[in-house]
């Protein structure tokens, strides 16, 4: 399967989708922060491995106990997405985390500043 192919995008969107499910509703881990979200998904075109990127409303210490958690709670993620998509394989988890989200709240918090400071001077 090649890596740009319709047959990969979409199996990386469906284990994008079930991962965001199993994550969300299934697992019970306190280390995992409530709001944590799956941001992307990349499989490899063998199935074998999944790098699962990972998104935490939170400081330092909530992304790293959450990446903790997923981390130990990885067999079992793996094993209700076996359950859940009908695949040869099922890829091997590793989590990341992505702090995309984090950063665009940010730089739109700057761009808002900066509007007001604009809107006062004139």
């Amino acid at each position: 399967m090649k890596r740009n192919s319709i047959k990969y995008s979409r199996m990386n969107g469906e284990v994008h989708r079930e991962l965001s499910r199993i994550i969300s509703r299934e697992i019970k881990d306190p280390r995992i922060h409530p709001m944590t979200s799956v941001v992307s998904v990349e499989v490899t075109p063998d199935l074998k491995f999944a790098k699962v990127y990972v998104s935490v409303l939170g400081d330092e210490m909530d992304q790293e106990n959450t990446r903790e958690g997923l981390a130990s709670a990885s067999s079992h993620i793996r094993s209700q997405l076996a359950k859940s998509l009908n695949l040869r394989n099922t890829p091997e988890l590793t989590f990341e985390i992505d702090n995309s989200i984090e950063y665009g709240i940010h730089m739109s918090k700057k761009i808002d500043e900066l509007s007001k400071k604009d809107k006062q001077e004139e």
